[in-house]
Formats: structure tokens, C-alpha cells, sequence
């Protein structure tokens, strides 16, 4: 284990306790294989507790007001990831980076995420198929990520979306070219719905493989509208929806 931040305490063979810096929010740290040769790259954040927010505001960023439930999956967060001008290109997984999933109702820093690692590693899956039939696709375009409550309710939509928990994205595929709408998955000249259900099926065929069980969730599909293109919904809400 190798780091520059904080530090490691040993309790077994192969166990450890990282000591997290009380002054810092983005950690480096590396695991290295002796055996191997191979190094893992893991970067930490440090969040910023619940019970930091003050008249539903974190450094005058409005999160909103999350609503009591006594459903574990409406729980809310324990804390929120810090997104600066400096860190917001971080990576979270091979492929995605933090400043993807950041809320868009404010364009000044910091802001505040929310984001569940199960969603990082169901997008990196999704992404692998997506290649695997031939598409090829560096990143997903995430059209919206993570949604404060008060942002979810401004653009009106359903108060327990699990976009406002972290753990939801609406995505297409971007590459060729990179227009801001779905590409032509299905080869038929052009960029529609019927795009959305060709990426759809997709993940929903891939959901049925056994190593999927951890990131059951919901899956829709969307037409294209005035304000943005054909998408598809994913999240990893811990039973199956479709739509």
C-alpha cells in the first residue's frame, strides 16, 4: 500500500486501516502487487459530513431539503464529495471522471455531489458491452447525474428520484460524431428513439448475467424532445424497474 496521504495501519495478512487527513478532501493512494508487478490507482474522497449544511446550503451551495422515509434506500447521505476547479477532472473510474455527474444548476465552485460507487462500475460495464458489439466509445455522455433536491424540484420532477441518492444516470453514447445527441447505434442514417431502445436492450440483456446482481436497478428509455435527444436511464436502486 503506498500513499502520501494519511496513513496505513496493518491488523492482518492482508488487512489494513487507512487513517484519513483530517485536512484534506482528495486522497492518492496506490495498491501494489509484489507478485505481480501491478499497481492499482485509487483516488479517495473525503466527504463533507450531512451535518455540515446550514439552512440547506454548504458553502452557500443549495442542496435542498431531502425528504424523511423510513426506506433504507431513501436514506439520506451520509455526506457529500467536494467538487473544486482543480479536482473536478479526478477520476472515479477507469473511465468516467467526477465533474461528469456534478449538478447543473450552478456554474460557480465548489459544488457538492453525491455519488454511489455501485453506479461507477455499472456505467464501466455497460461501457465494456457497448465496445464488446462494436461501438466504440472512449466515455458514456452522462446527460444528468446527481440532482440536489432543490434542483430536482425546480426542473419538477418526482421528489424521490434516484438521481437526488447518487446512484442514477441518464446516459447515451457520444462519439462520432460528438454532437451533444445519441449516435446512430442501429445504422439506420439516423439519431432517434429507436437508438435509445437499441441501447436499452443492450443493457438490459447484460443485466441478466449473474455478475450483475449487485447493480439491479432501473432502466428506461426516452424519445428526443426540444430540450435534448434520445437517452437511456440507468441506476442501481437494488431491485428491477423498467419503463
Amino acid at each position: 500500500l503506498i500513499t502520501n496521504d494519511g496513513s496505513f495501519v496493518q491488523t492482518s495478512t492482508n488487512q489494513w486501516i487507512w487513517k484519513v487527513p483530517k485536512d484534506k478532501k482528495l486522497c492518492s493512494l496506490a495498491i501494489h502487487d509484489n507478485t505481480t508487478g501491478e499497481l492499482m490507482a485509487i483516488n479517495a474522497f473525503v466527504m463533507v459530513p450531512y451535518n455540515k449544511m446550514s439552512k440547506n446550503k454548504i458553502n452557500k451551495y443549495r442542496i435542498g431539503q431531502y425528504p424523511n422515509s423510513k426506506k433504507s434506500i431513501y436514506k439520506r447521505p451520509r455526506g457529500f464529495i467536494e467538487i473544486t476547479k482543480s479536482n473536478k477532472n479526478t477520476l472515479v473510474a477507469p473511465h468516467f471522471s467526477i465533474k461528469q455527474f456534478v449538478c447543473k444548476q450552478s456554474k460557480s465552485y465548489p459544488k457538492y455531489v453525491v455519488l454511489k460507487e455501485q453506479l461507477t462500475v455499472k456505467l464501466e460495464l455497460i461501457l465494456d458491452e457497448i465496445n464488446h458489439k462494436g461501438h466504440y466509445a472512449n466515455s458514456l455522455y452522462i446527460m444528468s447525474g446527481y440532482r440536489t433536491p432543490y434542483y430536482n424540484q425546480k426542473i419538477g420532477n418526482v421528489k424521490y428520484s434516484r438521481h437526488v441518492w447518487g446512484d442514477a444516470a441518464d446516459i447515451f453514447v457520444d462519439e462520432s460524431p460528438r454532437d451533444g445527441i445519441m449516435d446512430d447505434l442501429n445504422k439506420d442514417g439516423k439519431s432517434n428513439f429507436r437508438d435509445s431502445l437499441y441501447l436499452y436492450k443492450m443493457i438490459d440483456q447484460l443485466s441478466t448475467h449473474p455478475t450483475q446482481d449487485p447493480f439491479t436497478g432501473g432502466l428506461g428509455k426516452y424519445k428526443a424532445n426540444k430540450h435534448h435527444g434520445p437517452f437511456v436511464h440507468v441506476d442501481t436502486r437494488g431491485y428491477k424497474a423498467r419503463w
